[in-house]
């Protein structure tokens, strides 16, 4: 069957919701996996596609669910015939997306802002650097897809004339897909680092735009409400079904809720001592006490901040280490002189989704995005 007739023939279920994982639907191990999908990174779309996967309602095209994720990507945004309506394909025409801005509904209007992106950076290329997966075709396909966009800012934006620069930023999407349609998707574009590239300088975009917001901004609490929930279970995987040895549920969750809500010592125990970070608005750094400072800034800002997991996802095992996958959201009241201006009072809400590559029970490498250009939108609105 051809990708027209799956089209043409297949049924699509309307109104899904997602549903929570269990520790049953983690991968133990990296036989489909991103490395041996690129063999290492030597290449970005394989002539071997990988090993079969149960993908039942999929385009029988796609063998498994990496090849899914980084195959449609690359059809989408960087075939010479880039398929941007490819997109009304795969995404759900009721897709729910939690962006950086807010709540966006329905493939049309993602197909829209892909075309805006596009005519902005023509040469634009998402070249995946990890996707964690769990699940089946059953529950549904759990996606943490970190990608690096790289491109040249050569047309017309939201954020004015082309300025010629080139960018180079992380973007992580969470997705959750069944029968060949992603229908809901958290993810955050580092819109304060591509800014930041671009030569515009984020307060003044985000005072403009605070003032003339986009579509889904400010969002409301019960859209607020429904970014975090979505595909959360009602217990933490580690109070549900608890399990001797390490349990990456129980590790994210007791280390976030250190870190971020805690005293911190944390990360002197389960962090390497030359760890590599790389975060929001360019943030690259290796060590703990850079880490220490990072986190102290942001918790200085809002000393109040309580942040709570809201779901966690991972692969892997303990010989070859664990790739985890965790969502997260805090609320804060902006009090504190330091990196976001001065105090304003206004109550903000922060949500973000960290990767981690952990060994031996310690945090090697972690990438870790939040929304802070809303953020920013968020204090600036306040004055």
């Amino acid at each position: 069957m051809n990708a027209s007739d799956f089209e043409k023939n297949r049924i699509r279920i309307p109104h899904r919701s997602a549903l929570p994982l269990n520790r049953s639907n983690m991968p133990s191990g990296y036989e489909i996996s991103l490395k041996h999908y690129t063999q290492n990174r030597s290449v970005r779309i394989p002539e071997d596609l990988g090993p079969r996967q149960s993908l039942k309602g999929f385009d029988p095209a796609y063998r498994n669910i990496i090849d899914y994720i980084v195959r449609i990507t690359y059809r989408i945004w960087e075939t010479d015939d880039r398929e941007v309506d490819y997109i009304g394909q795969c995404y759900a025409p009721d897709s729910v997306v939690f962006d950086d801005y807010g709540l966006q509904k329905g493939s049309k209007k993602i197909i829209s802002d892909t075309y805006h992106t596009t005519t902005a950076f023509p040469d634009i290329v998402l070249d995946a650097e990890e996707v964690i997966w769990a699940g089946n075709d059953e529950i549904g396909f759990h996606t943490s897809h970190l990608t690096r966009i790289i491109g040249t800012n050569t047309g017309e934006s939201r954020y004015g004339a082309a300025k010629g620069t080139r960018v180079h930023f992380l973007v992580i999407a969470n997705c959750v897909a069944l029968e060949n349609d992603i229908f809901l998707e958290h993810v955050l574009y580092n819109t304060s680092a591509m800014l930041k590239q671009m030569g515009v300088d984020p307060w003044k975009e985000a005072e403009r735009l605070a003032h003339d917001p986009p579509p889904g901004w400010p969002r409301s609490e019960a859209v607020w409400n429904q970014l975090k929930t979505s595909a959360s279970p009602s217990l933490p995987i580690s109070d549900q079904d608890p399990v001797a040895g390490f349990d990456p549920d129980a590790f994210s969750r007791s280390l976030h809720g250190n870190v971020w809500n805690g005293d911190g010592s944390s990360i002197n125990t389960h962090y390497q001592d030359d760890f590599v970070f790389e975060g929001t608005t360019d943030r690259r750094f290796s060590g703990k006490e850079a880490y220490t400072e990072y986190i102290r800034e942001i918790r200085e800002v809002f000393p109040d901040l309580k942040l709570g997991v809201d779901e966690v996802y991972w692969m892997g095992n303990a010989s070859e280490g664990w790739l985890i996958s965790t969502r997260w959201s805090a609320e804060g009241t902006h009090l504190g002189d330091g990196i976001y201006r001065q105090p304003t009072g206004r109550a903000c809400q922060i949500w973000g989704i960290t990767q981690w590559l952990v060994k031996d029970g310690l945090v090697e490498k972690e990438w870790q995005l939040f929304n802070e250009f809303d953020l920013m939108m968020q204090i600036v609105s306040a004055g």
